[in-house]
């Protein structure tokens, strides 16, 4: 027995985790075409499968440790992004920060807003070096995926069915009950991160519109949790 399982069942489970880069893909998986056509909703879908309703299955905490478990975060030594051909200003901005998030040195945040595959508009907060820890970004860098926001990021909103989340992550605090809205506090050196586009930047964050032709909207906020000056990135 290891961890109240076969050697078997832990052999299945680890199957699943190196067989999806991220555990929205494994419940997508689980999504019958009909479900999705009668429900129009992707994100509800994937909510119904998450709490079991079309039978068990493994729940995120068990799917992310697994991800991060030391055989699978070997498979991170060489950056997602190292040799690819990146056209698109934001794959490249992505480029530019995976380092220093996969080290500590940067914990970003990124704004996405775009259409879901359902045709809806939806929008969203990403924890970037969260998200690098718990999926597979050659995905994403290859072009073979679009990086989209979830129900389980920072923040998500769906501006079609109105469904609103936000869940903290291992790097930051989302406080929601502060004058000026939404903010994110960082775990760490408890900075908190100002989402208005008309504050000014510091010397530990910065925020940065990215032109994309990929999405309708991207912005990304540079939180330094070193003790260095941030410089920001280039213009993209």
């Amino acid at each position: 027995m290891r961890d109240n399982m076969t050697d078997d069942s832990a052999d299945s489970l680890n199957d699943v985790v190196t067989q999806f880069t991220s555990y929205e893909d494994f419940l997508d998986s689980k999504i019958t075409a009909s479900a999705l056509y009668y429900l129009e909703d992707e994100e509800l879908a994937r909510q119904l499968v998450e709490l079991g309703q079309w039978g068990t299955v493994l729940t995120r905490e068990e799917f992310q440790s697994r991800k991060v478990s030391p055989s699978l975060r070997n498979q991170h030594r060489t950056l997602a992004s190292a040799g690819k051909e990146l056209k698109d200003n934001f794959l490249k901005a992505l480029a530019e920060r995976e380092e220093n998030n996969r080290n500590g040195i940067l914990t970003s945040i990124i704004f996405i807003r775009d259409r879901n595959a359902g045709v809806q508009e939806v929008s969203g907060y990403i924890d970037y070096a969260h998200r690098l820890q718990t999926e597979d970004f050659e995905a994403y860098f290859s072009g073979k995926k679009r990086l989209m926001p979830r129900r389980s990021d920072l923040s998500f909103y769906n501006w079609r069915t109105q469904m609103s989340t936000s869940h903290s992550s291992p790097n930051y605090e989302v406080i929601t009950d502060q004058p000026s809205g939404l903010v994110f506090q960082n775990k760490t050196d408890r900075k908190v991160l100002e989402l208005n586009p008309w504050a000014a930047s510091s010397d530990n964050w910065c925020r940065s519109e990215v032109k994309s032709d990929l999405y309708v909207q991207v912005v990304i906020y540079d939180h330094k949790t070193r003790s260095t000056t941030l410089t920001p990135y280039p213009a993209q």
